[in-house]
C-alpha cells in the first residue's frame, strides 16, 4: 500500500543540521564561487570560502553568440570551483547564469554542455529575478529597519536598480547598461576621445531614465532613501577613492561611502587615463582598468538621475542572494526575512489573478497534484520538495491561457507562463512550470515539439512524469466542484495495475464523470510509469447491528 497523506498546498523542508552549501555566479565579466557554513539554529551562514576568475562571457561574437574559448574558459573555471566546494565538502552547489548567457542565441546550448561534462546544472534567471535575489543579499548583511533604500548594482552587461524597505521589493529593474557591453560597444579611443564620453554617457542616461523615473514613483512623500551599491565597480571606486583619501583601502569595504561629487572628480581623472595607467591604480587588475570608466560613468549618472549625493558598500550581493534564496525555499528563515520566503506562492498567485483564473478550481487540482506526488514518491519516482513546488505551481496555472482563448488554451498556457515574469524562480524552473502546463491536455510530451526539446533531459524527465501526474489530479476535479474527498493509492499484488480508490465528498454521488475523465487521461501516466491505471470508488463499509 501507499500511504495517503493529508493535502497541502505549499511544501516545506525542515532540517536542523548544519550544512555547507556552494554558490556560484556567472556573470558577464566574472564567475564568482561562495562557499558558506550554514547554521540553521541562527539562522545564519558564515562565508568559509570564495573564488573569483574574469571569464569575460560577455566577450561574444558579432552575431552575439558566446565564443568557444570563452566557454572552454568558463568551464574550466566551474570544473575548479567545482573542486573548491567538494574539497570543502558542499552538499550542494546552486549555479546562476545572468544576461550574457540570457541574451547569447547559444546560451542554452552553453548550459547543456555544462550539465554534460560537469554534471552541474545552471540556473538561467530573469533580470527581475537577478535583481530579487541582489535584493536577498543585500538583505542578508544590512539592517533597513523598515525604512527604504535604493539598490544599484553594476554588472558587466546589466545594471539592477532594487527600491526595498525589507519587506517586499517595491520596484525591480535591470537594464542593459553594463560596464563590459558598454567598453565593447562604444569605447575605441585610449584614453576615451571627448566624442566618444559625451556619446557613452548621454547612451547610459538614455537608458537610465525609465528605471531611475519608475523607481522614484514609489518613494512615498517625505521618504529619503539611502543609496546601497553592489558589486565589483563600485567596490574598485570605493577601493580608488579610500587610496586618495587615506593611502589606503580598509580590509572590507563593507559600509564604506563617498559621495557623488568625488565619484565625479574620479571619472574626470579616469577619462583622461589611458588603461594602463589605470591598470597602476592601487587594487586595480588589468581586466578592471578596461571597463572602470563606463561602470563609473553608470553609477555617476544613476545617482545623478536619482538625486542621490553619496552612495554607501555593501559587500554581499547575487552570490549570496542565491545563499539566502536556497535558505528561505528550505524554510531556514523565519525572522526579519520572513515575508520573501512566500515570494514563489504569492507570484504564482499574482500570475492567476493576472489571468482571471479560477482559483479555487485551481487550488484543488494543486493539492491532488501534491497528494498524487506525495504517495507515489519513492515508489514511482525520486523527485524531491523542489519539483513538488513546480508540480504545485504548474497546478495553479495550468489553466491560464483561458485568458487568450479557449482553443488550445494549453499553448496559451505556456506562453503566458513562460513570459509572466514569476519571480522566485530560476528560468529553466519557469521553463518546466510552463510545460507542464502545455502538456496537462491533449498531445503528451514529443521531442519534436521545440519547448519540450530544448529542455536537458533531467527535466524532459521530469515535464512527462509530472504532467502525466497533472492529468490525472485534473481529472479528480472534472465538475470543478469537488466532488472528490479523497483517494488512496495502492499496487496490485503483481504490480503491473495501479489502483485509484476515491472516496466521493457526497455518498451518494457515483462520481461517475471523474471515474470516466480518469480512464480518457491515464494514457499519459501508463505510458510514462509502465503500469495499467484502475480507478474505482472505494467499497461502503455497512456497519451491521444485531
Amino acid at each position: 500500500m501507499v500511504t495517503s497523506v493529508p493535502l497541502v498546498k505549499i511544501p516545506l523542508i525542515s532540517d536542523n543540521r548544519e550544512q555547507i552549501l556552494a554558490a556560484i555566479d556567472m556573470g558577464t565579466n566574472s564567475l564568482h564561487l561562495v562557499v558558506v557554513k550554514i547554521d540553521p539554529t541562527l539562522p545564519a551562514f558564515t562565508i568559509i570560502d570564495r573564488d573569483k576568475e574574469t571569464v569575460r562571457l560577455g566577450d561574444c561574437e558579432a552575431n552575439g553568440n558566446l565564443k568557444a574559448e570563452v566557454m572552454n574558459r568558463a568551464i574550466a573555471t566551474l570544473d575548479r570551483f567545482q573542486k573548491i566546494a567538494k574539497s570543502a565538502n558542499a552538499e550542494q552547489i546552486i549555479t546562476v547564469a545572468t544576461s550574457a548567457v540570457r541574451e547569447a542565441p547559444n546560451g542554452t546550448k552553453f548550459l547543456n554542455k555544462i550539465a554534460d561534462e560537469l554534471d552541474l546544472y545552471v540556473n538561467l534567471i530573469s533580470g527581475q529575478e537577478e535583481a530579487r535575489r541582489i535584493y536577498l543579499g543585500v538583505l542578508s548583511a544590512m539592517e533597513f529597519n523598515n525604512k527604504p533604500h535604493v539598490i544599484i548594482d553594476i554588472g558587466g552587461g546589466s545594471t539592477e536598480l532594487i527600491l526595498g524597505d525589507g519587506n517586499a521589493a517595491r520596484t525591480l529593474s535591470s537594464t542593459k547598461v553594463g560596464a563590459v557591453r558598454l567598453t565593447k560597444e562604444f569605447v575605441t579611443t585610449d584614453p576615451i576621445s571627448k566624442i566618444e564620453f559625451a556619446y557613452l554617457r548621454a547612451y547610459i542616461r538614455g537608458l537610465l531614465e525609465r528605471p531611475t523615473e519608475e523607481l522614484l514613483a514609489n518613494i512615498q512623500e517625505g521618504e529619503k532613501p539611502k543609496l546601497v551599491g553592489t558589486s565589483g565597480t563600485i567596490e574598485a571606486l570605493a577601493t580608488i577613492h579610500a587610496y586618495e583619501q587615506f593611502g589606503n583601502a580598509p580590509t572590507s569595504l563593507a559600509g564604506y561611502q563617498f559621495s557623488l561629487a568625488e565619484l565625479e572628480g574620479l571619472v574626470n581623472k579616469l577619462k583622461k587615463m589611458s588603461v594602463s595607467e589605470r591598470q597602476e591604480l592601487p587594487g586595480m587588475s588589468q581586466k578592471r582598468s578596461e571597463i572602470i570608466l563606463a561602470g563609473a560613468l553608470v553609477l555617476q549618472e544613476a545617482m545623478s538621475l536619482l538625486g542621490m549625493e553619496s552612495i554607501t558598500v555593501c559587500e554581499r550581493s547575487l552570490r549570496e542572494g542565491v545563499i539566502v534564496d536556497w535558505m528561505l525555499n528550505h524554510s531556514l528563515i523565519y525572522d526579519r526575512l520572513r515575508f520573501q520566503s512566500s515570494i514563489r506562492q504569492r507570484n504564482t498567485l499574482k500570475i492567476a489573478q493576472k489571468y482571471q483564473v479560477n482559483l479555487e478550481c485551481s487550488e484543488r487540482v494543486a493539492s491532488w497534484g501534491l497528494h498524487l506526488f506525495d504517495q507515489t514518491q519513492g515508489v514511482l519516482h525520486e523527485w524531491g520538495n523542489d519539483e513538488r513546488e513546480l508540480l504545485w505551481a504548474a497546478g495553479i496555472l495550468h489553466n491560464c491561457g483561458l485568458y487568450v482563448s479557449h482553443a488550445s488554451h494549453h499553448k496559451h498556457s505556456y506562453y503566458l507562463i513562460r513570459n509572466g515574469e514569476l519571480l522566485g524562480y530560476s528560468e529553466i524552473e519557469i521553463e518546466v512550470i510552463a510545460n507542464l502546463a502545455r502538456y496537462h491536455r491533449k498531445s503528451l510530451p514529443k521531442k519534436k515539439h521545440e519547448n519540450y526539446q530544448n529542455l536537458p533531459k533531467k527535466y524532459q524527465h521530469m515535464v512527462s512524469q509530472l504532467s502525466a501526474l497533472l492529468r490525472l489530479a485534473i481529472a479528480l476535479d472534472r465538475r470543478q466542484k469537488g466532488a472528490i474527498a479523497d483517494v488512496k493509492c495502492d499496487f496490485s499484488q503483481n504490480k503491473q495495475e495501479f489502483y485509484m480508490w476515491l472516496r466521493p465528498a457526497n455518498p451518494e454521488d457515483d462520481c461517475a464523470l471523474e471515474l470516466w475523465n480518469l480512464d480518457y487521461k491515464k494514457e499519459a501516466f501508463e505510458e510514462e510509469f509502465a503500469l495499467k491505471l484502475i480507478a474505482k470508488l472505494e467499497p461502503v463499509m455497512v456497519s451491521v447491528s444485531f
